[in-house]
């Protein structure tokens, strides 16, 4: 991050390429006002030389980079690791964040609450059933199954084919026959569930919890439901996320009944439920008509919408793909590090901001000064030195930034 060029930088850059011919101008001028004026060579050389030194671009071309090394580091210690200046730079122009629920929002460790059988085959059975459907993912959810039928010692057979269905759950078969465990919504696709079975399923739904139903394609065999607990800091980080001025979202793939329960115990008005996961790019997109947005995920499901957002910020815990395509890595498992970073960033561009103000008011200054004749080259340097000292001091500061 220390070493990349954020767009501000870039800027400087191209005014110290304008800066630089035009000081030699004047200091041509000021040699040939001066000889004309006093007729003296040694003069003439020495306040030009003196305007040449004056206007040593160094204040300005420290502005930028020693901010943005500063607030990196600062940054890094804090638990927030920036991938370079742009994305700090951006933070700061945020005014919607997106959040994903699962592992953002949530703990990402869901677990098993409920499993009501609908007909009359054994729950041990539909249980080790719905273990071998889930065992070839990884996903936290298929987790909190298998973990579930491993704590009642229960032994399943061997999955001959598997698929995950992209947001709807997964399909696998099983001693040569077809098995499903997918949300309701996808389940309506193969079945139709009875009313008192959508009873259940809504009521168990308006608990929080994220319900799945056991099915072999024509029959409804079970339900299951987990439940992901809200992490400790996300009602906090929400209220701090509000108080920037910022507007929190949060995006999931889950329902729309589960998705408010989640929303309100945090404090969140706004949700997008029922979002595929190649649909939360075009949700980064629809929020943009109405500004920067940032997105904070932690998952493969997350990185499109990562890299669409103007700033992608990844949980430390997550995937490697979300790390890779965010611009900032939250190394902590602590959303309240969102908000702060978002700070952090404007605190940056005010120091850098600060800086070009001084260097800019020092050369306007001291290069009339200079050009006549009210500094030599030993006070020039000097002066010189003094304005890019202050510059690193004053960038100095963001290493109080809490």
């Amino acid at each position: 991050a220390q070493g990349s060029k954020a767009p501000m930088q870039r800027m400087v850059d191209r005014v110290s390429g304008v800066f630089v011919p035009v000081v030699m101008v004047l200091a041509l001028l000021t040699a040939a006002f001066t000889f004309w004026q006093m007729r003296s060579l040694d003069v003439a050389l020495m306040r030009a030389v003196a305007v040449l030194v004056i206007a040593c671009p160094c204040a300005l071309g420290l502005a930028t980079p020693t901010a943005l090394m500063v607030g990196t580091g600062r940054g890094a210690e804090l638990g927030i690791l920036v991938k370079d200046g742009e994305a700090l730079e951006r933070a700061a122009a945020i005014r919607t964040v997106l959040l994903d629920k699962t592992g953002t929002i949530t703990q990402g460790k869901p677990s098993l609450t409920d499993f009501v059988v609908w007909g009359t085959r054994p729950r041990a059975e539909l249980l080790a059933l719905a273990a071998a459907v889930e065992s070839p993912s990884e996903h936290p959810i298929a987790q909190s199954v298998i973990q579930a039928a491993q704590a009642e010692n229960l032994a399943w057979p061997e999955v001959e084919d598997f698929e995950s269905l992209r947001g709807q759950g997964v399909r696998a078969r099983v001693q040569g026959q077809e098995w499903y465990l997918t949300s309701p919504e996808a389940t309506a696709q193969f079945l139709a569930l009875g009313s008192d079975q959508v009873d259940k399923v809504h009521a168990t739904q308006a608990e929080g919890k994220t319900v799945f139903v056991l099915h072999d394609g024509h029959l409804a065999h079970a339900m299951i439901a987990v439940a992901d607990t809200v992490s400790e800091t996300s009602a906090e980080a929400i209220r701090l996320i509000r108080a920037q001025g910022l507007r929190p979202v949060m995006v999931t793939g889950d329902n729309r009944l589960t998705a408010r329960v989640i929303a309100d115990q945090v404090g969140i008005d706004e949700v997008e439920a029922e979002v595929r996961p190649e649909g939360k790019a075009q949700i980064v997109q629809k929020h943009q008509s109405n500004g920067a947005v940032a997105m904070v995920g932690d998952g493969i499901n997350d990185a499109p919408a990562l890299a669409q957002a103007d700033l992608g910020f990844a949980m430390g815990h997550g995937t490697d793909i979300a790390m890779e395509t965010a611009g900032i890595t939250i190394l902590r498992s602590d959303l309240r590090l969102v908000p702060l970073a978002v700070r952090l960033s404007q605190s940056t561009l005010r120091t850098i901001r600060g800086n070009l103000f001084w260097a800019f008011v020092y050369n306007t200054v001291m290069i009339p000064l200079a050009a006549l004749g009210m500094l030599s080259p030993m006070l020039a340097a000097g002066a010189m030195g003094l304005s890019s000292v202050s510059v690193v001091l004053n960038s100095l500061r963001l290493k109080r930034f809490a």
